[in-house]
């Protein structure tokens, strides 16, 4: 072999090891996590902040090393046709062809691409200024290709920065949660924290309230035995009063508040005014955002507040540890009972009082039944059936069958839901029929 023979070969092999770089570089500035680069430039990693400047110009970013990928590809496809030709003549073109593309396809495309996309993060890290000095040798050339690219584009109607995400941040990052927990990367629970946290500003008080039907209250007019021994036996320690009427509330008592004064009055009921040590009632709207509900607690500095419709009438109690069960989950103690209202079946059904809410239903049993048009499972029952059903009436909806199985005047106090075979091809329930009633 002669001397330009091994030249020839020594630049293609120069060639190569380029694009294997471009090739890699390209994968790994294109698959890399945005939030953890993030982290890491606040930490003070510099080759992190590298990263962050070059995504903020992405399309001079790919245009350079597309440029750099395709002029070395090019110059390495050349060479090797004109070392094959010297060598074999005409059909050296053949083999020049069939070996480029077998090298270029394995060794300067799939396996940089393979090893940059399972550490997407460290390959960054370690192209980033390389990269940067690229972009910058290569500014003028590829400033000038953008313009030709965008004047190419608005000739047939296309405008480059006007398309819109289809989906939210927030939807794009619970999308996030939901296939992080599919890998088994992230917890349920974590998960479930994390919409929680998302859900907030799309909920009301009217959303998470314990209903007026289930709230806890004493007449402030019985006698102080009777209040005492109510107080006592509640398992909560703020008890809303009521004076005449159970709608005229006249105050909040704290356990605490009562206890003390019956320690300074020596234990003599006789002399305590239960309505004196009552707080102020705080009134707030259903329709009231749960994130400025929140803010609202905080500001305060009180755990429990009465919530009123449009009219002004009573519907239920929000409290502090309610907002935050939506982040967290159901937080109990040794007076609560683990998924109360909750009652999971041998033969896969669940039993479920009317009361509970659909929100914590879904979290509990990992289900997915729609929460817009009503808080509790009840309500979606009638909101779906259009009527109230009779005791033994069943619908079928959203892949459940829902049987009625108790009731209390024009109450739903009791109900199983049974969730229904799934078909294995287009994994939607086999008799799905919304709103079908059976009697």
């Amino acid at each position: 072999m002669l001397a330009q023979d091994w030249l020839a070969l020594l630049a293609i092999l120069v060639c190569l090891a380029l694009s294997f770089f471009f090739s890699g570089s390209e994968t790994a500035l294109t698959a890399f996590s945005r939030a953890r680069m993030l982290r890491m430039e606040k930490s003070g990693n510099r080759s992190a902040a590298i990263v962050n400047r070059l995504m903020e110009a992405r399309e001079r970013l790919i245009g350079g090393i597309l440029l750099g990928n395709n002029a070395v590809n090019i110059a390495a496809s050349s060479l090797a046709t004109g070392l094959m030709l010297a060598w074999f003549g005409d059909v050296g073109v053949v083999y020049a062809t069939v070996i480029m593309t077998a090298v270029v396809v394995v060794f300067t495309e799939v396996l940089p691409k393979t090893i940059a996309i399972n550490a997407p993060d460290r390959g960054a890290l370690l192209v980033a200024r390389p990269i940067r000095w690229v972009v910058t040798i290569l500014g003028p050339i590829l400033i000038w290709i953008e313009r030709f690219v965008r004047w190419l584009l608005s000739s047939f109607g296309l405008k480059i920065g006007e398309s819109q995400p289809i989906l939210s941040a927030r939807e794009e990052l619970r999308g996030t949660m939901d296939l992080l927990h599919r890998d088994g990367t992230v917890e349920k629970h974590d998960r479930d924290m994390m919409g929680g946290v998302l859900d907030l500003r799309e909920l009301q008080v009217l959303d998470v309230m314990i209903h007026r039907t289930e709230m806890i209250t004493v007449c402030a007019d019985d006698s102080s035995e009777a209040v005492l021994k109510a107080v006592l036996d509640a398992p909560v320690t703020r008890i809303p009063l009521w004076s005449r009427t159970p709608d005229n509330f006249v105050g909040i008592l704290h356990v605490r508040d009562l206890l003390v004064a019956l320690q300074e009055a020596g234990g003599n009921l006789s002399k305590i005014d239960v309505v004196s040590l009552a707080r102020p009632p705080w009134f707030v709207p259903t329709v009231r955002p749960l994130t400025e509900q929140l803010k609202a607690f905080r500001r305060r500095k009180t755990p429990l507040a009465l919530v009123v419709d449009e009219y002004g009438e009573v519907m239920g109690l929000v409290t502090l540890e309610d907002i935050i069960e939506e982040i967290v989950g159901d937080i109990t103690d040794e007076h609560d009972v683990d998924l109360p209202g909750v009652w999971p079946q041998p033969d896969g059904s669940v039993h479920v009082e009317g009361s509970v809410p659909i929100r914590d239903l879904n979290r509990a049993m990992e289900w997915n039944l729609p929460d817009e048009e009503a808080t509790t499972i009840a309500g979606l029952v009638i909101h779906e059936a259009r009527l109230i059903p009779d005791v033994g009436q069943t619908f079928t909806f959203y892949g459940f069958r829902f049987g009625v199985l108790l009731k209390d005047r024009n109450r739903i106090t009791s109900l199983r839901i049974t969730p229904l075979a799934r078909n294995p091809i287009f994994g939607i329930a086999s008799d799905h029929m919304k709103g079908s009633e059976a009697r």
